[in-house]
């Protein structure tokens, strides 16, 4: 299972109902904020989430719409006297900037809290035995941007019917067959394949940031369950979004459909349109739509 608070959904201007860009992802007792633009702690505050377990950031990209609210939770997490070490995932380029931005308020190498920084290359980020992410990186100007993709495995349980087939009972025996190994009843031999049902229960979740394309992207992100992509423009302005480097509503659209996509989830979202029209653009496209605002909280 994964859990979504959406803390900001704003494009590079914020609103008095949309803040800067930020995204708490919940999975296994363990919580990951993807990116972390400017007014991101109190956000953490409204949306209750708080602070707690909170150890682990990964930046899309560079933009100061994206890290400014860095400095402000640290030195919050700081008086709050966390000891646990933050790591920072990005792209090289992303983390020359954060670390710049962190040097110039108390000095080169040093925080309020311990800090890692950690730099992204495709391929696996986490493995967390319960869940795994990777990144992939995205197009978007002239920044090192990646996006992510969070997914946990499908599990085979135990059938009940087959069991009582095979005349196993409760207790012990179940328990070695659901680790998978074999246990014999009566002289003969059950293997864990005799009882097992299918794969299920696998879950994937992918996060793309800001993006001028979705050119190479679509074996990120075929076959997921939810998709969460910004779409800043519609249609009407698609010269200013290849100006810009985003992508309009239809085109978020057209990716999801044509990659099997359970769930939709437009984000960065712009002032300059009501959400009304950039909801019917999508939906002509891809019916199972939505747009994400500040504090929704999304459970996959």
């Amino acid at each position: 299972m994964f859990a979504l608070t959406f803390l900001g959904t704003s494009a590079s201007v914020p609103s008095a109902e949309r803040n800067h860009p930020a995204l708490l992802v919940e999975a296994a007792g363990k919580r990951v904020l993807i990116d972390c633009g400017e007014g991101t702690q109190r956000q953490l505050l409204r949306s209750r989430a708080g602070f707690r377990r909170l150890d682990r950031i990964l930046l899309t990209h560079a933009h100061l719409d994206h890290v400014l609210g860095i400095p402000g939770l640290f030195s919050t997490l700081g008086l709050r006297q966390q000891s646990d070490t933050m790591t920072v995932h990005g792209g090289q380029g992303t983390l020359d900037i954060v670390i710049r931005m962190l040097a110039g308020l108390w000095g080169a190498g040093r925080a309020p809290i311990p800090v890692e920084f950690a730099p992204l290359a495709e391929g696996q980020v986490i493995d967390a035995g319960d869940f795994t992410i990777d990144c992939f990186p995205v197009r978007h100007r002239d920044t090192d941007s990646f996006g992510f993709c969070f997914q946990s495995p499908a599990r085979r349980h135990l059938e009940r019917a087959r069991l009582a087939e095979f005349g196993v009972p409760d207790g012990p025996m179940r328990g070695e067959l659901a680790a998978g190994r074999p246990v014999v009843i009566a002289g003969r031999t059950i293997d864990p394949e005799d009882v097992m049902g299918p794969p299920s229960g696998g879950r994937k979740l992918v996060l793309i940031g800001d993006t001028e394309t979705t050119d190479g992207l679509s074996r990120h992100v075929a076959d997921a369950d939810l998709l969460v992509i910004e779409a800043t423009f519609l249609e009407r302005d698609a010269a200013t979004a290849r100006d810009y480097g985003h992508l309009t509503a239809r085109e978020a659209a057209s990716f999801a459909a044509a990659n099997n996509v359970g769930q939709l989830v437009l984000n960065h979202m712009s002032g300059r349109y009501r959400d009304e029209e950039i909801l019917a653009e999508a939906t002509s496209v891809f019916p199972n739509t939505r747009i994400a605002a500040d504090f929704d909280r999304i459970v996959i």
